[in-house]
């Protein structure tokens, strides 16, 4: 499937290889954004730790106050030209990205005993120290509510889904036919 997307956005599970897609994109001259970067700004302004946890509450009170499609709203204001938007969470960020021309959604998982590896070996403060803990993280980000995160609902609107249970080879293969 070949597209001709000015901005590629990142949807998909925790520690499924959303990062690397981006570093892909960034390689081929793409400019990176993130929504979770809006709520760690937040977060920073509240005096609140970067904790998962916390980046959770802050993104659903944001959209809570402001809408659920503001964080996408916040970053497409820094969208200057080629983009990769990392981080979207919630079907109203896909809509109204998706009023973009030439805008291309990329859903990525991977197995979740795989995803918890990679998680560890990042070393971030993901709030789970073992499988069953992470995939229960993981639920709160299946919420069904409107202002919550919404990643299963992302993920079924994503024009595609890239399955990254291999070598970084053979992700960057399947993201080169995207090109």
């Amino acid at each position: 499937m070949k597209t001709i997307a000015k901005i590629f956005g990142l949807t998909g599970t925790n520690a499924a290889g959303k990062g690397e897609v981006a570093a892909f994109f960034m390689k081929k001259g793409y400019d990176y954004f993130s929504l979770s970067d809006v709520v760690r700004e937040e977060c920073l302004k509240e005096g609140l730790m970067i904790t998962r946890d916390n980046l959770i509450a802050m993104g659903n009170n944001l959209r809570q106050k402001h809408g659920p499609d503001i964080l996408a709203r916040k970053i497409l204001k820094k969208v200057k030209g080629k983009a990769v938007i990392d981080s979207i969470r919630n079907p109203e960020e896909v809509k109204f990205l998706k009023t973009r021309e030439n805008f291309f959604l990329i859903a990525v998982d991977a197995p979740a005993d795989l995803r918890f590896k990679r998680a560890k070996k990042r070393g971030r403060d993901e709030s789970a120290s073992t499988l069953e803990e992470f995939t229960a993280k993981e639920k709160e980000e299946m919420s069904e509510g409107r202002n919550r995160q919404q990643l299963h609902r992302c993920m079924e609107m994503a024009d595609v889904v890239i399955f990254n249970d291999g070598s970084l080879d053979e992700l960057y293969l399947k993201l080169e036919s995207l090109l």
